[in-house]
Parts: structure tokens; C-alpha cells; sequence
């Protein structure tokens, strides 16, 4: 655990919450160099030989290969834009750079000029791994909660103490209940997520729930599961009408109500055992 200096103690760090945008980039640019450097992009983004000159990797036209999957221009290289990169674009590059890492794992030495390493072995999922490591090294620096995933996509950080529920198995083998909650969570999780989206996310596990209303009457009183869905028919998430209480901080406790279905959900598959 990193130490609390005195000033972060006494409130006088002015990043002591994190740093803002631009330096989070610039921090982020210093880790991405030492990976450039170890040879990390060198299988798509080709290296430099003091014979060969320029050798390119598998991705000839980075430029080109961005604005093909990312859509947007004057992203690359990395120096001579990024002090002008906004968020979206500071993830788009991060989304883009974990498709493209690689660890080298092998290769010659070319001693003339000291050169260094050419490798021509990689393993990529060692490589995005690492990646991920590093990345989410810089990002918990940043003043807003964001973390890469394992599937190289930038999303909201858990909320302390919910991180568990994230890494869990969902403990059931019917496909429609694992997909409905993994999309719930993907939906609630990303970066740019909405209101909508956050309380569809919520809409999509209280529909498990339903699925699963037999199990749940078997471990709670009549009067307890009413109320377990009362929350979600009556406070504006599944049904539409004028008796809807919709006036209330939706920000805050569809974020409650998130983790609190989700984490119903895991308990009533793992008392009832859950294999269908």
C-alpha cells in the first residue's frame, strides 16, 4: 500500500483525489514509451534497425488503422497529440493500443550499432495482460473511477467493497440468466453510460429476479419479497404510469439499486444451487 505523505494527510496535495486529465495522459504516454522501447508493439507497429531502417510490423498504416476502427483522426502519434486528446479519445487510444500489444517473447540480438533485440516471437495474451496491469496502474491515479477490463474495455471502477461481485462467477448454467446479467453490468459499467442505460441495467436484473421469483419465495417471507420488487415496480424502473414515485436522486440510488439486485441475484443462485 502506497504511503500517505504529509501532504495528502493535511489536505494541502492538490491531486490528492487524483490527477485531472492532461497528466493522467502524460503519465500514461511514459508507460506506453517503456513498453515501445521493451518491444511490446513491435509485432504490429514494426520496429527500427540501424540496417533495415524503418521495418514494419503488421499494421503498415497505424494512421490508417485508426481512423478505420476508431473513426477519428489526428489521434497518432501519440506525441504529437495527445495534449489535445479528450477523454473519449484518451480511452478510444487505450481500447485501440490493448487490441494491438503483444510480449515478445523471443528473437536476435543484432550487436552492430547496438542495435538490440529484433524479436520475432510474441504470445498476445500475455502481452494484453501486462497491458491491462500497467494501464490500470495509471488510471487509478485519475481523478474519475475507470479501469481496462480483460476484455480491453475502458469501464466505471466498482464501488469499494463491491469489486468481489465483479470478478465472481455468475454460479448458474442457464445461458439466458449469465447472459441477461452480464449485459446488465457491461451496460451499467461503461464509460459514458446514462441514466437510461443505468436503469435498464437495473430493469434487466430485476427481470432475473422475476425469472428466478420460485427460488427467491423459498428463502424469504411473503412480505420480504413483495418488497424486494416493490422497489423496482413502483420507483420508476419497470412499469410506466402516474403512480410512479420518480422524484428522488436517480444518479444515487440507481446505483443502490444496481448493487443490491445484483447482489440478491448471487445469493439466491448460490442457496438454491443453481444449475438449469
Amino acid at each position: 500500500m502506497a504511503h500517505n505523505y504529509f501532504s495528502t494527510r493535511t489536505g494541502k496535495n492538490k491531486n490528492a483525489k487524483g490527477f485531472p486529465l492532461e497528466e493522467t495522459i502524460k503519465l500514461f504516454i511514459r508507460v506506453y514509451d517503456q513498453l515501445r522501447i521493451d518491444g511490446y508493439f513491435d509485432q504490429a507497429f514494426g520496429f527500427t534497425c540501424v540496417d533495415a531502417g524503418e521495418v514494419d510490423g503488421s499494421l503498415r498504416d497505424i494512421d490508417l488503422a485508426i481512423l478505420l476502427e476508431i473513426r477519428k483522426e489526428n489521434l497518432w502519434p501519440l506525441h504529437a497529440y495527445s495534449a489535445s486528446y479528450a477523454e473519449d479519445d484518451f480511452f478510444d487510444v487505450l481500447e485501440f493500443l490493448f487490441q494491438h500489444v503483444s510480449k515478445p517473447i523471443d528473437g536476435t540480438h543484432h550487436n552492430y550499432g547496438g542495435c538490440g533485440m529484433h524479436w520475432e516471437t510474441f504470445n498476445k495474451i500475455e502481452g494484453q495482460k501486462e497491458f491491462r496491469d500497467k494501464v490500470n496502474d495509471v488510471l487509478k491515479y485519475y481523478e474519475k473511477p475507470f479501469e481496462l477490463s480483460s476484455t480491453g474495455e475502458v469501464l466505471n471502477r466498482p464501488e469499494v467493497g463491491f469489486e468481489a461481485i465483479f470478478e465472481a462467477d455468475i454460479p448458474s448454467n442457464d445461458a439466458n440468466i449469465v447472459q441477461r446479467i452480464n449485459s446488465a453490468v457491461l451496460r451499467y459499467r461503461r464509460h459514458g453510460a446514462s441514466i437510461d442505460d443505468r436503469r435498464q441495467s437495473v430493469r434487466d436484473l430485476v427481470d432475473v429476479l422475476e425469472y428466478l421469483r420460485p427460488k427467491v419465495k423459498e428463502f424469504l417471507t411473503s412480505s420480504d419479497e413483495k418488497d424486494l420488487f416493490n422497489i423496482a415496480n413502483n420507483f420508476g424502473i419497470r412499469h410506466l404510469n402516474d403512480k410512479q414515485k420518480v422524484a428522488y436522486e436517480q444518479s444515487l440510488w440507481l446505483s443502490w439499486m444496481f448493487y443490491f439486485y445484483l447482489s440478491t441475484i448471487h445469493v439466491v443462485l448460490r442457496k438454491s444451487g443453481h444449475s438449469e
